[in-house]
């Protein structure tokens, strides 16, 4: 897989939540080479907790498989994930995660928990560090941009 390709495409999505003044962070499900579904923040708008990319992108993803479930998936996400989209991936069944920077708040795989690490029902396969600089700088710069 080109994981640079779709995390580019991830990096568009947190790109548009910017805009939007959301939490830039972008999320893209591939299934079989292809892009299914992709998302990026909205909790601001929606005014819902859940409204994280990585959620969004799940449920747009079941909805054209018709399945809760996407073991043959492979999640892209601009950054760490939280608890929340840790558990909503788990359950989800996604096969692989592919991220691309840290975050030292929240994040669920290296930076405060490894829930992936855990004895769940599922065993999802992480992959970081896709893209670092470059998604974190999205963050970076849109927080910069918030405090002045």
């Amino acid at each position: 897989m080109n994981h640079e390709k779709f995390m580019k495409i991830a990096l568009k999505e947190a790109k548009k939540a910017a805009k939007k003044k959301e939490v830039p962070i972008g999320a893209v499900i591939v299934k079989n080479d292809k892009v299914i579904a992709k998302a990026h923040n909205l909790r601001e708008k929606s005014n819902l907790a859940t409204g994280h990319a990585e959620l969004l992108a799940i449920q747009k993803a079941n909805k054209k498989l018709k399945s809760w479930r996407l073991d043959r998936c492979t999640l892209y996400v601009t950054i760490e994930p939280c608890p929340m989209c840790a558990g909503a991936i788990i359950q989800s069944r996604i096969g692989k995660l592919v991220y691309g920077a840290q975050d030292l708040k929240s994040g669920t795989h290296q930076s405060v928990v490894n829930l992936f690490d855990k004895t769940f029902n599922h065993k999802v396969d992480v992959e970081y560090g896709i893209m670092e600089e470059e998604c974190g700088q999205v963050v970076t710069e849109f927080f910069r941009k918030i405090r002045k």
